[in-house]
């Protein structure tokens, strides 16, 4: 499968600390038990009046749990401080969800004065909120609370949470304290409710975040409005020896350190380093500055001091956070400074241990980190620093997104041709390193696995969803190649039945004639012409257009053209069309697998009947067993296996007067799966759940021909989007039904497909029993490089079909 991609986007910037300890003050019963989701963590009533910076009120709500919070049907409502009996709240409805420790902004009414907008809010009203004294209830439910005294109103069910400041009389235990026209009331860092007021809140200056991560600073702030003297805080005091900051949600001031790096596109900011580090290596001396949609000012080599609120980004909703400083003002000392020294990533400094483990798979957030034992602690203990890697091997070619991943321990599981091989859950290998330019003008360089980065990569180290650690280069190696090739696989010989599967990739007529003609010569050269070719990924006649088309003729017959014009045979085709936007995949494309076979050398037992979702059956028959329809798919109308996903396609041909019987796959896709980075260790597999289903039913489909003829020729093949080490092919080989081809290579060469530096397998084939006597190959022309036709490799196996049966006993 193809992983898909997109740009980073910020979806939550994060006041999320976990306190370790919390004492809870006790309240009268008429008092709400504290929210552990849905809490309000700031209001400002000064927007828009003198001396204002915001133009404009604002409520911040955030959630304290990990899941999201739904605010369909929600409101936030304002009452003053001194209510009347002619008093009414006022309402402003809500939308949407509070993502898993997220942020929502509620913009209220505009003043005339101020300078700065508030970031784009997520739900939007008018209440003119008093400055210095009011209430704001978060209430579930649209229509105006009635409520006007403490006592009521906390015990109305409808009040999910709320903050009296000032004078209010409506308020949880006693009033949090006054704000100002240039000072809001905010939460605590650990989003603590203990339901008084004046103990989870405090005044301080404004700082609006919306969902996406904004604030309404969007610059790093610089020149004479940020500080001249160093505060109390180290960059080793923001970051802390877990992976949150225990300042998480509060502002630090005249934070010291050296320009490292600077980021001027996609998340802008730069990355500041203490040079003075402290002897605790859990601690990281290095951080993130977000500077929003502004670029930077600062420069690689400037001495700063920077004031900002401590944040934690989170890339997606299970990966870890990163540490960094948002709404920021900068002083710049001095320019030209020496860098701290970089810390050298390699086999002697990485631990060969991967994670530490949460109980139940829970987060390991809160756990201390121990970088001399955990690969991902010793990573996070450098979040932010200057790392280096020396002479660095490539492991994944350089993507379309200017990244490319290398190895720091060269030694560790390397693949034949330079990869390195992921061989079990247990050992994903350490050593892999994602790096990216921070230069626009000069990016990492076009390279192919098995290349090296000669001489010193260094810059800043930084997490994202895609792959988590990476460094951000601020100079690169040299590229030297390592001079693999395409590679073409053996001509089968006369008496040999060669059948091959190939992952074209969303292929439909749309796609330009140089992707036909790249993996039409993959099947005529590479693959030197098999007699089978199990295709999947074959798209309808308009591709990802929605409009009901399920055919694809045209697709394959201009495939078929354009293998004969690279020199290969006129393939004859079957296939079953799919139900309209049933099968998965890219939506609209109805992808389906495909049979080619060459006339010329084998021909296709067609028998009438099969459909999209009429069920294949074994028939025993006195000559051995059969097909009941031909093509025909297995089980299709199963949902509980195939509900959004291909369904396997089985055909019965015919070679030299034997039946071979061959399923084409295209199993669940991996899509859903938390990272091998998340947050969450272990990580949790949720799409095997389906691909084991999947794998039962192709396994006992298998059965029952072997059943009705213990020696019937069963190729089973495709992308089953799992490994060789996987339950799911654990489940296609029980009891000795099938053989995964995979296994009988040697280690080194064991994988079909690159991702995230990691050489592993999604393509199989396997046999049955009878077929004891066979040639395999796995044909790298595609993954290992960054001029792909595909992102998988196709795989061939030669076939003795005559002389199958004769080894066993």
């Amino acid at each position: 499968m193809a992983h898909a991609r997109t740009p980073r986007r910020r979806i939550a910037l994060i006041p999320a600390a976990i306190a370790t300890s919390l004492v809870l003050t006790p309240l009268p019963a008429a008092f709400a038990a504290p929210s552990a989701t849905a809490v309000i963590s700031e209001a400002y009533g000064g927007g828009g009046n003198s001396s204002a910076t915001l133009t404009r009120d604002f409520v911040e709500l955030a959630n304290r749990s990990t899941t999201a919070y739904p605010l369909d049907g929600y409101s936030v409502q304002y009452l003053p401080a001194a209510a009347s009996a002619s008093s009414a709240w006022q309402v402003t409805p809500l939308t949407g969800a509070l993502a898993p420790g997220g942020s929502y902004l509620v913009a209220e009414a505009a003043g005339s004065g101020g300078t700065t907008a508030l970031p784009t809010a997520d739900a939007t009203g008018t209440i003119s909120m008093a400055a210095a004294s009011g209430t704001v209830a978060l209430v579930s439910g649209t229509t105006a609370l009635t409520c006007k005294t403490a006592a009521d109103c906390t015990g109305d069910r409808r009040v999910v949470d709320l903050l009296g400041y000032g004078t209010a009389v409506v308020r949880e235990g006693t009033a949090a304290p006054a704000a100002s026209n240039t000072t809001a009331v905010a939460r605590a860092a650990s989003l603590a409710d203990t339901d008084d007021n004046s103990a989870d809140f405090t005044a301080a200056a404004p700082a609006a975040v919306n969902s996406a991560g904004e604030t309404a600073s969007g610059g790093d702030g610089g020149g004479p409005t940020g500080p001249t003297e160093p505060g109390a805080f180290r960059i080793h005091d923001v970051q802390g020896t877990t992976r949150l900051s225990p300042l998480a949600g509060q502002k630090v001031t005249g934070l010291p350190g050296i320009v490292t790096g600077v980021r001027t596109s996609g998340s802008k900011g730069y990355w500041i380093q203490d040079p003075a580090p402290d002897a605790d290596p859990r601690t990281s001396e290095g951080v993130f500055v977000y500077t929003g949609s502004a670029a930077p000012t600062v420069a690689v080599g400037d001495s700063v001091l920077v004031s900002g609120k401590v944040s934690e980004y989170y890339p997606s909703s299970t990966a870890q956070s990163v540490t960094e400083l948002s709404s920021p003002a900068v002083t710049v000392l001095s320019s030209g400074n020496a860098l701290p020294a970089a810390v050298t990533l390699d086999a002697s400094s990485i631990p060969a241990e991967y994670t530490p483990a949460a109980a139940d798979g829970g987060s390991i957030e809160s756990l201390a980190l121990n970088p001399t034992t955990y690969a991902l602690d010793f990573y996070e203990s450098l979040e932010g620093e200057r790392v280096q890697v020396d002479n660095a091997r490539v492991v994944g070619a350089t993507t379309a997104y200017g990244e490319v991943w290398v190895t720091a321990k060269p030694g560790e599981n390397p693949s034949v041709r330079g990869g390195t091989v992921y061989g079990s859950y247990d050992q994903p290998n350490t050593g892999r390193v994602k790096v990216m330019s921070l230069d626009p003008a000069n990016p990492v360089p076009t390279a192919n696995v098995g290349d090296t980065l000669a001489g010193t990569t260094t810059g800043p180290l930084d997490y994202d969803t895609y792959g988590g650690y990476n460094l951000q280069a601020t100079a690169v190696g040299t590229l030297t190649s390592g001079g693999i090739t395409r590679e073409v696989t053996k001509k089968q010989r006369r008496d040999e039945l060669a059948v091959a599967t190939y992952n074209v990739q969303n292929l439909d007529p749309g796609d330009s004639d140089a992707k036909f003609a790249r993996l039409a010569e993959g099947v005529a050269v590479n693959l030197s012409s098999p007699d089978i070719v199990a295709l999947e990924e074959i798209q309808d006649n308009n591709g990802a257009t929605d409009d009901g088309t399920v055919a694809a003729d045209q697709t394959i017959v201009k495939f078929t053209d354009a293998i004969v014009a690279a020199g290969g045979p006129r393939y004859d085709w079957r296939s079953i069309n799919p139900v309209n936007d049933q099968d998965g995949g890219e939506p609209g494309g109805n992808i389906r697998q495909v049979f080619l076979f060459n006339p010329k050398r084998v021909s296709f037992t067609d028998r009438a009947g099969g459909d999209s979702t009429t069920a294949v059956a074994a028939v025993k028959t006195k000559h051995g067993v059969r097909l009941s329809v031909s093509p025909g798919r297995i089980d299709p109308t199963n949902d509980a296996a195939w509900a959004d996903s291909r369904k396997p396609l089985a055909g019965e041909f015919r070679f030299q007067g034997e039946s071979v019987f061959v399923i084409a796959n295209h199993f669940a896709s991996k899509g859903g799966d938390q990272p091998m980075t998340s947050r969450y260790q272990p990580p949790v597999r949720s799409s095997e759940t389906k691909r084991v289903l999947q794998a039962a039913e192709v396994h006992d489909f298998t059965a029952q021909l072997l059943a009705a003829d213990k020696n019937a020729k069963v190729v089973v093949l495709g992308d089953l989007n799992d490994y060789e080490f996987s339950n799911t092919d654990a489940i296609l080989t029980n009891g000795g039904v099938l053989t995964d081809l995979l296994t009988t290579l040697p280690a080194d060469e064991r994988y079909t497909y690159v991702y995230e530096g990691n050489s592993q397998t999604l393509d199989h084939i396997l046999t049955s029993p009878a077929l004891d006597d066979v040639d395999y190959d796995v044909v790298h022309l595609n993954a290992e490089f960054a001029d792909q036709a595909s992102d998988h490799d196709p795989q061939i196996v030669r076939i003795d079909v005559k002389n199958c049966g004769k080894h066993r006993k």
